[in-house]
Parts: C-alpha cells; sequence; structure tokens
C-alpha cells in the first residue's frame, strides 16, 4: 500500500515510515523539513518537500502517487509555545490539516491515521484514562488535537472518511538508526542524555510540588517503536470503521524516576535543578491501552522506563550531536 506520511521525516514520523517499509508498504513522505530531518528518511521511502498549505503540491503528490491512505503526524507539538503563540497551533494543526482533509476528499483517498494526543484530556478525573474520560484540554496544543479530531468525525459523515485518532501518551526511545533530534529541544529523556554527555550543564526539572510521590509530573512514556506498530494495526482496523485509542503503556514514572533511570543507564552523574512550573501541565497522565490491547491485539514491547532510555541512549552514543554530525 502507498501511504502518505506527513511529517514523516520528524521523530515518530521517520520511526513510522521505517516500519511502513519493514512491513512491504510504501511510505511517500510529505515533510516541509523546519522540524525534520532528511537524514531521518528511511532508504526506500519516497520523500517530497512541500507544505501542507500548499494545497496544489499537495495534490499532486496524492495522485503522482497514487496514495491510497494518510497517517498524518505533521503538527506543531509544544504545550510551552502554544500558551504563548495559540495563532501558530490553530494555524498548523488545523488550517493546515483541514487543508490535508480537503486533498484527500479530491483525490478520493478515504483513510486517515491521525496523530492526536494524551493533551486533549488535560487534568482526568480518574486514572489511567479511559478513551470515555471527557476531554479538557489546559493548553492550546491539546485544544487544536481535539479540534481536529471533531472534524475527522464530521469529514466522515460528510464525506465517507475513515479515521483512527491515535491519543499519544509521552513517545520516547529510539530504534538502531532512528531517534529523538529536535531544535530547540524540550522533551525530558533527550535532555537527560544530553546533560550526561555533557552538552547541557543540567536538567531543568518543571516544578516539585504536585500532588504525585516525589512532587513531580508523572508520565507514560511508550516507545517509539511501539507507537510506530500501533499506526500499522490501525491502518489495517479502518477496514472495520473510525476508531480512537490511547497509546501508552498504562505504567507512569516521574521526572525523578526518568532521571534515576538515565544515570543508571549511562552510568553518569546527571546534575537537576528544580525551576517553576510550566502553565498548561497536568500533573499525572497515565493511560489505559486496554481498548487498541483488546481490540486490535498491541503488545508494546518496551515496557520499562530502564529499555526506553537505553535504546535512546544507544542512539545517542552513535549520534551525539543528533542528525547534525
Amino acid at each position: 500500500m502507498k501511504i502518505l506520511v506527513t511529517g514523516g521525516a520528524g521523530y515518530i514520523g521517520s520511526v513510522v515510515a521505517e516500519r511502513l517499509l519493514e512491513t512491504g508498504n510504501q511510505p511517500v513522505i510529505y515533510d516541509n523539513l523546519s522540524e525534520g530531518h532528511r537524514d531521518a528518511v528511511p532508504p526506500g521511502a519516497i520523500l517530497v518537500v512541500g507544505e501542507l498549505t500548499d494545497s496544489r503540491s499537495l495534490t499532486e503528490s496524492l495522485r503522482m502517487h497514487r496514495v491510497e491512505a494518510v497517517i498524518h503526524m505533521a503538527a506543531s507539538a509544544l504545550v510551552g509555545e502554544s500558551m504563548i503563540n495559540p495563532s501558530k497551533y490553530v494555524r498548523n494543526n488545523i488550517f493546515a490539516g483541514t487543508e490535508l482533509l480537503d486533498a484527500m476528499v479530491g483525490c478520493g483517498v478515504n483513510r486517515i491515521v491521525f496523530s492526536s494526543s494524551c493533551a486533549v484530556y488535560g487534568e482526568p478525573d480518574t486514572l489511567p484514562i479511559t478513551e470515555e474520560l471527557p476531554t479538557r484540554p489546559t493548553n492550546p496544543y491539546g485544544e487544536t488535537k481535539l479540534a481536529f479530531e471533531k472534524l475527522l468525525h464530521w469529514y466522515e459523515v460528510a464525506h465517507g472518511l475513515r479515521y483512527a485518532s491515535l491519543r499519544y501518551f509521552n513517545a520516547a526511545g529510539a530504534t538502531a538508526g532512528l531517534g529523538e533530534d529536535h531544535s530547540p529541544e524540550s522533551h525530558l529523556i533527550p535532555n537527560v542524555l544530553s546533560c550526561a554527555l555533557g552538552l547541557l550543564p543540567q536538567v531543568e526539572v518543571f516544578g516539585d510540588d504536585y500532588e504525585t510521590p516525589d512532587g513531580t509530573c508523572v508520565r507514560d512514556y511508550v516507545h517509539v517503536a511501539d507507537l510506530a506498530d500501533a499506526h500499522i494495526l490501525a491502518l489495517g482496523g479502518l477496514a472495520h470503521g473510525s476508531c480512537m485509542y490511547n497509546l501508552g503503556t498504562g505504567r507512569g514514572y516521574s521526572v525523578h524516576e526518568v532521571l534515576d533511570a538515565a544515570r543508571t543507564v549511562t552510568g553518569r552523574p546527571i546534575r537537576a535543578q528544580v525551576i517553576p512550573r510550566r502553565p498548561g501541565d497536568p500533573a499525572i497522565l497515565v493511560a489505559s491501552p486496554a481498548k487498541i490491547v483488546g481490540e486490535l491485539g498491541w503488545k508494546p514491547v518496551h515496557t520499562s522506563i530502564d529499555s526506553i532510555v537505553e535504546s535512546a541512549w544507544a542512539w545517542r552514543l552513535t549520534h551525539p550531536n543528533g542528525y547534525k554530525q
């Protein structure tokens, strides 16, 4: 199957493209390379450099490559930035996504897997988080993800578009050849490893006064390769109708627990400094993956924080400066 992967030169998108190739599919990566990297494009994947707002380029790509389905991963994804610049998130996550949906409808492509986020839940009433919980985003990033999920529903009503909305928890880890390299880097594990490499003097901990066992935020970390497998399963599941799934392991780790795991894995000292909380950060986000496990048979392989950090560390040792060697 030929599948357009928007944002496929990015961290998660490149691993999804790699997994598509391994399962006999042909990924067509559509990316403006503002956040992605040419060196992250797996051999065998087709790269089209373009903007989602360029409807002509997008339509030509869908038709020329005879795309049969789309995995939509292109988005702005920084919670803190969204609190400061919400208009950017509306433009990139809603308006640009709408251009993609219109191009799909015009070209007769009627299947899409969407990279959503656990940020749609906000501060959950109960834990672990199930798909039935109310959605109350606490930041514009989560709000735009939820808005696009609602658009998918109405495009199904109007045009018969089938969709799978995958609500990621915290993506982490690396494969042998592909890892995490953002600029600026806001994610905990790559910053912790940069500190272990001596590239950062310390790791900033955003608050230690949350109502959690050690006062720091607790997150559900899911390995990027397990995420990629979930996309393949969700794409196949569209044969039975549209769906929505949480992607997490069901186990949360605090910031201090991640730091301790990284110190153990790397064998190096990692200094941490507590600074004020970031606006919009919930205290605990832990998934219940029971729905996707039961319906699609998804089985995460990397379920411990140690194994996730080990894979990320192995990649960073061979790519100390990320893709900028």
